[in-house]
C-alpha cells in the first residue's frame, strides 16, 4: 500500500515533533546533570570506537595489498583499544576527553580569531571575532581547571547542543506542519 505523500509528510512531522522533545528533555538532563552526562557520552564514544575498530578489521580482510591490510589491522588496533579503555574506565576517559576539548577550543579560538583579523574589512568579520573570543574562553576556562572541569564541561556543552538543536528541531516542524496544513 502506498502513503500519499500529505500524509507521509504528517507522519514525519510527528515524528520529528517526537524527537526534538527527546533532544530537548536529554539536553535538560545533560544540563542538570552533566557529571553523569559526560560518562554516558564517554560511553557511547567508546562503543563508536569498538564498533570502528571492528569495521576496520572486517575492510582488513577485503583490502588490496599488504600495506593496507596492515594499515587497517593497526587502525582497528588502536581504535578497540582507546575504545575498550573508554568503556573500562569511564571517569578517565572523561579526563582525557575533557583536556581534549579544552585544546581543541583553545586553537579553534586562536585559528578564528586570526581568520576574523584576515577577513578585517569584509562584512562579517566580527561575528568570526565574537566566536574565536568565545571558544578561547571557553577552552581557557575548561583548561584552566582541568581535571575539575570534566565533571561538567561536556555533559553541560553537549546538554546546550541538543537543547538548541531540540528546539530548532521542533520550531523548523512546526512551521513543516502549518505549511502541510495550509496545504491541505
Amino acid at each position: 500500500m502506498e502513503m500519499q505523500p500529505l500524509t507521509f509528510a504528517k507522519r514525519s512531522i510527528g515524528w520529528s515533533i517526537a524527537v526534538a522533545i527527546l533532544m530537548i528533555f536529554a539536553g535538560i538532563v545533560g544540563i542538570a546533570v552533566p557529571g553523569i552526562a559526560g560518562l554516558a557520552i564517554t560511553t557511547v564514544f567508546g562503543w563508536l570506537l569498538v564498533f570502528s575498530a571492528i569495521m576496520h578489521l572486517v575492510y582488513a580482510f577485503h583490502a588490496r595489498g599488504t600495506k593496507a591490510v596492515l594499515l587497517e589491522i593497526l587502525l582497528a588496533i588502536v581504535y578497540g583499544w582507546i575504545g575498550v579503555y573508554l568503556l573500562m574506565h569511564p571517569l578517565a576517559g572523561l579526563v582525557s576527553l575533557t583536556l581534549v576539548l579544552g585544546i581543541y577550543l583553545l586553537i579553534e579560538g586562536i585559528l578564528e580569531i586570526v581568520e576574523a583579523v584576515r577577513l578585517r574589512p569584509h562584512p562579517g568579520w566580527g561575528w568570526i571575532l565574537f566566536d574565536g573570543v568565545v571558544s578561547l574562553i571557553l577552552g581557557a576556562i575548561v583548561w584552566r581547571s582541568w581535571p575539575f572541569s570534566s565533571v561538567w564541561a561536556i555533559g553541560t556543552l553537549v546538554g546546550i547542543s541538543m537543547l538548541f538543536s531540540g528546539i530548532t528541531r521542533l520550531m523548523l516542524s512546526f512551521a513543516a506542519r502549518r505549511m502541510v496544513t495550509s496545504i491541505a
